[in-house]
């Protein structure tokens, strides 16, 4: 009873929920709510997961314990066992993607030091903007999150963008610097290395992309008008090049980040409480299903 009510959780969320959260434009009037809340659904379904695999070793010999089974030094009735088996297993697998999580990070760190020494020497700073500018045709605008962080513009932007609308883009990834967005991108990279196949991790990944892209556009309006964020963003992806850095201001969901703009705020306050409840119990789900008493 145990193994099929987890394998529902496995399917539910690993499946169908992405399907359905896929593009909501609920979670992108909110969109630090939405990337909780997907950040929420791939930590329920890795604790499902190991659960599941935890429960299927030990089938043999195990009688759940109830809630009860949780907590070792409370003793179960007569009626039923406390879990005997140890928890070593999931332990270890979780330390492992703690460690997949620290050597992604320590890297992207690392390519970021090295990016900043480079720009520090070629690039001129704008006290003005309080920005890199780095000598290059192509316009783009983007920043090195992290320690020491930095918001680099090329001089093909300046040259593009008025003095508005530039200062838009660049309050734009003060927001991802503020809001230290490459955490997440982080927690989502290493969900996606070992489950890139999952639609949860596949269609997470870049749900939680676009949120974020969103939640720094929502940073900058306290500077900028939708106006001018918007047109700016326009002008940064019809005149740049393709791809970019991944915090680059016009690099992601451009379309739907200008639509989005575009349109009011209707969405209701209750809705993002009910994000707020989601992603604090999603994570707590798989242990209620797993340790629940069964007949």
């Amino acid at each position: 009873m145990t193994l099929a009510l987890l394998a529902l959780h496995l399917v539910l969320v690993g499946a169908v929920l992405p399907r359905w959260l896929a593009g909501s434009r609920r979670l992108q009037a909110r969109p630090a709510a939405g990337v909780a809340l997907w950040l929420a659904l791939m930590a329920s379904f890795g604790t499902a997961l190991l659960l599941a695999a935890h429960h299927l070793a030990a089938t043999l010999g195990h009688r759940p314990a109830g809630l009860a089974g949780l907590l070792p030094h409370v003793e179960a009735g007569p009626a039923t066992d406390p879990h005997a088996h140890g928890w070593w297993a999931p332990a270890a697998v979780a330390l492992a993607l703690g460690g997949v999580a620290v050597a992604l990070g320590t890297r992207a760190a690392r390519l970021r030091s090295r990016h900043r020494a480079v720009l520090d020497v070629v690039a001129v700073r704008d006290r003005h903007h309080r920005a890199l500018v780095l000598d290059d045709a192509r316009p783009a605008v983007y920043c090195l999150p992290g320690r020491r962080a930095r918001v680099v513009v090329s001089r093909g932007a300046v040259e593009l963008l008025d003095e508005r609308r530039l200062a838009a883009a660049v309050a734009h990834e003060r927001g991802h610097i503020r809001g230290r967005h490459h955490l997440a991108r982080l927690a989502v990279d290493t969900f996606a290395l070992p489950l890139g196949r999952l639609p949860l991790a596949r269609t997470g990944r870049a749900e939680v992309a676009l949120l974020l892209e969103m939640a720094a556009d929502d940073a900058a309006l306290a500077t900028a008008t939708r106006s001018e964020l918007a047109s700016a963003l326009c002008l940064l992806a019809t005149a740049g090049p393709a791809g970019g850095p991944a915090f680059a201001a016009a690099a992601t969901g451009v379309l739907a980040r200008v639509q989005r703009l575009g349109r009011p705020d209707a969405t209701p306050r209750p809705w993002v409480s009910v994000c707020r409840v989601g992603a604090a119990s999603a994570p707590l789900l798989p242990y209620l299903l797993a340790c629940a008493r069964h007949p």
